[in-house]
């Protein structure tokens, strides 16, 4: 039985709630080594992406994958038939992986720079770093999973609010593909 990300990630982050208000942060030897585990946890977390991109790169993985993306929730917009390659479509997912963290360098940057937070440097230097080993490049291309199942190309769309706003789930069924192929509704293809 595989526990939930999000419940793993609450527990952690209640947890280090708690120690943190026992962390002496005033004192500038403590703060130090926080922000250096900070430091060294998005070191750690960009190096991985680097290597992902290096195996993305050297497999080179031509094969076609064709799906419908759902509109953004709103627009009015049609779904998009979308076909790439293996290789283009993790390039774009971690593309999106590389954006992702550097937002969150910047607000947490933001945050302790600025407003002088510093217990949310603890909580930061955990989390992205158990983010980024569930994430599903790295599963594939670090871990060796197979991409099969749920690491099948393409992923499903994060649940919840964030899902919900760009529209919903991908299509993959032959169905919905080739209607969409027909139409021509986007066309997109990446080489």
């Amino acid at each position: 039985m595989a526990i939930n990300p999000q419940i793993t990630n609450l527990v952690i982050i209640l947890g280090f709630m708690q120690i943190s208000k026992k962390v002496p942060f005033d004192d500038p030897n403590v703060l130090n080594a926080v922000r250096a585990l900070y430091v060294l946890s998005n070191v750690i977390i960009v190096g991985i992406y680097v290597y992902v991109q290096a195996q993305i790169n050297k497999k080179n993985d031509m094969t076609v994958v064709k799906y419908v993306e759902p509109a953004p929730m709103g627009s009015g917009d049609e779904p998009k038939f979308v076909a790439t390659t293996i290789k283009a479509y993790d390039l774009q997912q971690l593309r999106a992986l590389f954006k992702a963290q550097l937002m969150g360098v910047g607000m947490m940057a933001v945050m302790h720079i600025y407003f002088k937070y510093t217990n949310p440097l603890l909580i930061q230097s955990i989390i992205p770093l158990k983010g980024a080993f569930e994430g599903n490049l790295v599963k594939i291309h670090l871990l060796g999973q197979p991409a099969t199942g749920e690491l099948q190309r393409p992923w499903k769309q994060a649940g919840g609010f964030m899902g919900a706003m760009q529209g919903g789930d991908i299509k993959t069924d032959k169905k919905s593909v080739e209607a969409a192929e027909r139409s021509g509704r986007g066309g997109v293809k990446d080489e």
